[in-house]
């Protein structure tokens, strides 16, 4: 039996297919590096203005789609993971288009199409996201429910049914959206994931266990948020907000990494001054595992870890939004006494690198004698005099510090913390690096600050006999006005255009962090308080499942009758006319399915030869459906009151005519 061809798309159904799959890529698009991003996009359109007019053979889709997954692969760098897959499905929905001639290749393109909003939700849960994904799921919706009218032969080409169908999907949506409430506050949450997610072949930005002079340019031009700060009481003046991340203590000559070992120490002594801050932190996704905290941290909250530094780590990759409670104080001391492992390590600096560095801190030794704080000073003062600060700066060579110190004497935060450290440790002092973020500005619309991801900074810390650790940051020597800088400091006349829309920029960060807030931080422990307010502190997981199981049902139910009341006939006449189908039915002569009503008042008449009145309904019903072409509202009315009011004949026919 040959296979039944599928019947060609009309141009009204091949536009709503392709505008469906444009918005439903889009927030995948959105979420994909920049260049990879907009180059995907870019094919997107080419295609499907392309395959618009013209059939694309078979061999170039081929050849295409090889192409596009090279591309992938070798922008990924042939890591697997979550952002790969989702730039290999983007692609693979870019070029699908070619393919869109019939009705079953349009169903196709939809099905495939559905998986983007989807998989953008492996990438973000954003507000934006959501609200671009559920616009791309209902036009995809809709447009089936266009390509299932033009199957049985319906009209589906003007507003009228464009609107109808877009309703249809608005009142599913509806039908099911108590169910979903009912799944997204009550179902019991676990604190890791049903499956495991890959980690990102592409990690977002955000501090490292590793710092090499020069490679933090991409994270100082990125403005997004990388915490959110809500402070309960006092709070600290912005030349105090140095949140501290990694530190630093190895050096090969170019790069700074951490002593993972010293994580499993205990917290090194410690004495702290005041004022004591307490604050609500929310730490933006990086799939990395580094938390930050205002100097220094008091205690370590659940799921993270106090390294003897101070860093602070959390047991699992921060791929999801994070919020935790501290408390942070200023130190007078920390660790005011250096084992020799820590101090030697502190002090190591790896051979044949940067001599001239090496050097001039020894000749400043011999000119000091025992005082640190002279050379601490004089280098603080060469800084002040001599340099300038710039993200313009050229790679660094072998003597990466010569270069800085000597030739250049213009960088920013990795050059000056790098070079103050080697010089120092040069110099005998024990010294390390220490990275974080520092600073922020203040939303009024939430009273909370924000820490973006370009505040991120790097300073050094260095160790005095009784007082231990001592933060230095010769950037600020340089460039206060670029460590503390908001729109506030900006000189009159600076970016009228951005000061004009930071109430805008505020607001809209404000509503994203309500989004965090609502949606994305409902955790577990907040879903077992959510019955606080009517006296109950607590909910168990069986009692969740209990309340669930119920409202469940419940939603269920709404839908099951709200399912059976559209499955009414709408029409008042043809509900009154199935209805008096059915009472002759009790008498044993309903109306088939199959059958027409003229033929079917022939054998109610035969069986009950007084119902004229009947026959005057039917020729009635008839008129008005296939003559009339509805006839006036007036008309329809009478009717429709009038076979709701008839009731079956009951005398039987004579023996004699039967």
């Amino acid at each position: 039996m040959a296979e039944r061809r599928s019947p060609p798309l009309d141009a009204g159904s091949r536009a709503w297919a392709l505008a469906a799959t444009m918005v439903c890529l889009l927030p995948l698009l959105l979420q994909l590096p920049g260049q990879a991003g907009a180059g995907i996009g870019g094919l997107a359109l080419l295609v499907a203005a392309v395959s618009w007019r013209y059939r694309v053979p078979g061999w170039l889709r081929l050849l295409l789609a090889l192409a596009l997954i090279g591309l992938v692969l070798s922008t990924s760098r042939f890591v697997f993971g979550r952002d790969t897959g989702c730039a290999m499905l983007a692609a693979m929905l870019a070029i699908k288009p070619v393919e869109l001639f019939t009705l079953r290749d349009g169903r196709s393109l939809l099905g495939f199409a559905l998986f983007a909003p989807f998989a953008t939700f492996l990438l973000d849960q954003g507000p934006l996201s959501l609200a671009l994904g559920l616009g791309g799921a209902v036009l995809a919706l809709a447009a089936l429910l266009r390509l299932a009218e033009l199957e049985s032969g319906d009209p589906a080409g003007n507003g009228a049914a464009a609107r109808r169908q877009l309703a249809t999907v608005g009142r599913l949506m509806a039908v099911g959206l108590p169910l979903a409430l009912t799944a997204f506050w009550l179902f019991p949450r676990i604190g890791t994931p049903l499956w495991g997610v890959p980690e990102r072949a592409v990690a977002r930005p955000g501090l490292s266990d590793s710092m090499t002079p020069g490679e933090w340019i991409d994270l100082l031009a990125d403005d997004s948020p990388a915490l959110r700060v809500q402070f309960h009481g006092a709070v600290p003046t912005r030349e105090q907000m140095y949140w501290r991340g990694p530190v630093l203590v190895h050096y090969d000559g170019r790069s700074w990494t951490r002593a993972d070992w010293l994580a499993g120490l205990p917290p090194a002594e410690s004495e702290r001054g005041s004022p004591v801050w307490e604050y609500d932190v929310e730490v933006e996704p990086t799939d990395r595992r580094h938390v930050v905290a205002l100097e220094l941290p008091l205690d370590a909250p659940e799921g993270v870890r106090l390294a003897h530094d101070y860093s602070m780590g959390a047991e699992r990759p921060l791929s999801s939004l994070r919020r935790w409670r501290m408390r942070s104080a200023p130190p007078r001391t920390l660790e005011p006494e250096l084992g020799p492992m820590l101090r030697g390590m502190a002090l190591r600096l790896p051979e044949g690198f940067n001599p001239r560095a090496v050097a001039l801190a020894r000749q400043w030794r011999l000119e000091a004698g025992d005082d640190d704080g002279a050379i601490i000073e004089r280098m603080l003062d060469w800084i002040r005099g001599d340099f300038a600060y710039t993200l313009a700066t050229p790679l660094p060579g072998r003597h990466a510090v010569d270069e800085f110190l000597f030739e250049q004497q213009q960088g920013f935060c990795e050059h000056y913390s790098s070079a103050f450290v080697v010089l120092m440790r040069a110099a005998g002092i024990p010294a390390r690096v220490v990275t974080g973020y520092v600073g922020g500005y203040y939303n009024r619309f939430g009273d909370y600050w924000v820490v973006r991801r370009m505040d991120a900074h790097a300073w050094a810390e260095v160790w005095f006999e009784g007082r231990g650790w001592v933060r230095v940051d010769p950037t600020a020597a340089v460039a206060p006005e670029r460590i503390y800088d908001t729109i506030e400091d900006l000189p009159p006349g600076a970016f009228e255009s951005l000061v004009r829309m930071r109430p805008v920029l505020d607001f809209g960060d404000w509503m994203r962090r309500g989004w965090n807030d609502f949606m994305l931080g409902f955790d577990a422990a907040r879903q077992q308080r959510l019955l606080q307010p009517f006296g109950i502190d607590r909910l168990s997981p069986q009692q969740l499942i209990v309340l669930f199981a119920a409202l469940g049902g419940l939603a269920l139910a709404w839908m099951l009758w709200l399912v059976a009341r559209g499955e009414r006939e709408r029409d008042p006449v043809l509900r009154a006319w199935r209805r008096l189908g059915r009472r002759y039915a009790r008498l044993g002569l309903g109306r088939e399915a199959h059958e027409p009503a003229g033929r079917w008042v022939s054998r109610v008449l035969a069986a009950r030869p007084g119902a004229t009145r009947l026959a005057a309904l039917s020729a009635r019903f008839e008129r008005w459906r296939y003559a009339d072409g509805g006839g006036d509202a007036d008309s329809a009315r009478a009717l429709a009151r009038d076979l709701r009011a008839h009731r079956p004949d009951r005398t039987p026919a004579p023996e004699n005519s039967r």
